[in-house]
């Protein structure tokens, strides 16, 4: 770990500390997943199961139904792409309305070749909404650096759509935390207040990150592999890549009144292990 996320001032610890101790792990529903998360997974850590275009969306609601069973706070992805209809979504809710399952995700996802009735998210949301559904953490997706085919102006008013329909913002990884905070200054600015956890990837060998990028319907939580090449190979040159940059970078600005930083959110790419010890590790430097 870099030193110098531990070698900061008391209050600035204080908060990073806080921040790991509610870190939440993002997982791809693959048939192993279950497993790996009861092997090295506490169970106070939050998860939230991605949506895999592959495997449809009814493969994320078991998993999180499965993971809930064990005692975990689990939030499935629900894409717009993968919900078939009104009575899917309306059996998607029953069942994480059985299991205790109180949070869930919801984002516009990747075309399939099966249409569905809901276009993107927002009108996922307001479906989501009008059935006594019964979530009491509802998040959406942020995107800090943007869209190629869409302007900023359209994705902040997207935003500003849903955000009344939800309780927090968790966004798309993006490497440079300035880029970061100064999309969430903006977001303050507009007067859309939700709380903010900032994506990141988690403690991934780069062996893991390329067999994962390679793979076909891995959902959101790896999109921007595909799309954004110079990012994926920033994993790969020596040194490019370290959690704790994106981190340390954010951690004295939670908490400011500029911004609605509240924390992180790490795509593990269901590298479970290696992603706990370090959160651990970090943990331990803070105490």
């Amino acid at each position: 770990m870099d030193r110098t996320i531990a070698d900061r001032g008391p209050a600035a610890r204080a908060s990073l500390r806080r921040a790991f101790e509610t870190l939440g792990f993002e997982v791809i529903p693959f048939k192993r997943t279950e497993e790996a998360v009861l092997a090295h997974v506490p169970k106070h850590v939050p998860l939230t199961v991605t949506a895999s275009p592959a495997k449809g969306q009814d493969a994320s609601v078991d998993l999180a139904v499965s993971l809930a069973g064990h005692g975990y706070a689990v939030a499935p992805h629900l894409s717009a792409q993968q919900v078939r209809d009104r009575a899917h979504l309306a059996d998607v809710v029953a069942r994480c309305r059985q299991s205790g399952i109180t949070h869930v995700f919801v984002i516009g996802g990747d075309r399939t070749d099966t249409p569905t009735e809901f276009s993107d998210a927002l009108s996922l949301l307001r479906a989501l909404h009008e059935l006594d559904h019964g979530f009491t953490d509802i998040g959406i997706g942020g995107h800090p650096e943007g869209h190629p085919a869409v302007s900023e102006e359209v994705l902040f008013q997207a935003l500003a759509e849903k955000a009344p329909m939800a309780t927090h913002i968790t966004t798309q990884i993006v490497f440079d935390p300035r880029v970061i905070l100064s999309w969430a200054r903006e977001l303050k600015r507009r007067g859309i207040d939700l709380p903010v956890y900032v994506g990141a990837p988690g403690a991934v060998s780069r062996q893991k990150l390329l067999r994962v990028s390679g793979g076909l319907g891995i959902g959101e939580s790896a999109k921007f592999l595909k799309k954004q090449q110079t990012l994926f190979w920033r994993f790969f040159v020596p040194g490019g890549y370290n959690p704790d940059k994106i981190v340390k970078g954010l951690a004295p600005h939670i908490g400011k009144p500029d911004n609605a930083i509240a924390g992180f959110h790490i795509f593990t790419f269901n590298d479970l292990e290696p992603t706990e010890v370090w959160r651990q590790r970090t943990l331990r430097s803070l105490a």
